[in-house]
């Protein structure tokens, strides 16, 4: 199986990280975030809260087709404690948080030690869909904590 790829950018940080995915790991997982990059998307993403050293990405689900939302994903490649560099994706089903009629699919860049799966609605496994290089690490965590900093950013994620 070919190896895929995928570049993480942020104008203001000067974020810039490929992340290999981990597709024969977390298979299902990988394979919904590559048929949402079938392009290039941005999307608004904040520090989190409760996860530590975490960007949080939500994807909105007006981008997403009635197929993607209707598709449950499994735990795969599961973690309650990020490592950095780890790419995430949390999967929370419809009706679980807040009541949202929707499904939630979040997409977290973890970026420093001591990261934890903690929401307000308890302990959420999450797949490990991608890791960055380890010479990439060092500038990943730079810019994240610059986007801390600002608090908010609009994320750039493509196939590489």
């Amino acid at each position: 199986m070919t190896e895929r790829t995928l570049l993480l950018t942020e104008a203001a940080s000067g974020l810039s990280a490929h992340f290999t995915l981990a597709s024969e790991q977390a298979p299902e997982n990988t394979a919904f975030l590559w048929d949402f990059l079938s392009e290039p998307r941005e999307m608004a993403a904040i520090h989190a809260m409760w996860t530590g050293p975490e960007i949080s990405c939500p994807i909105p689900s007006n981008m997403l087709v009635p197929e993607q939302i209707a598709r449950v994903l499994p735990p795969e490649n599961a973690t309650l404690t990020p490592q950095p560099g780890d790419l995430v994706l949390a999967y929370v089903p419809a009706r679980m948080w807040g009541g949202n009629p929707a499904p939630i699919f979040d997409l977290g860049v973890f970026y420093g030690p001591g990261a934890r799966m903690l929401f307000p609605i308890g302990w959420l496994a999450g797949s490990v869909v991608g890791k960055v290089p380890p010479q990439e690490l060092a500038g990943l965590a730079q810019a994240c904590g610059a986007i801390r900093k600002s608090g908010s950013c609009v994320l750039c994620l493509e196939r590489a």
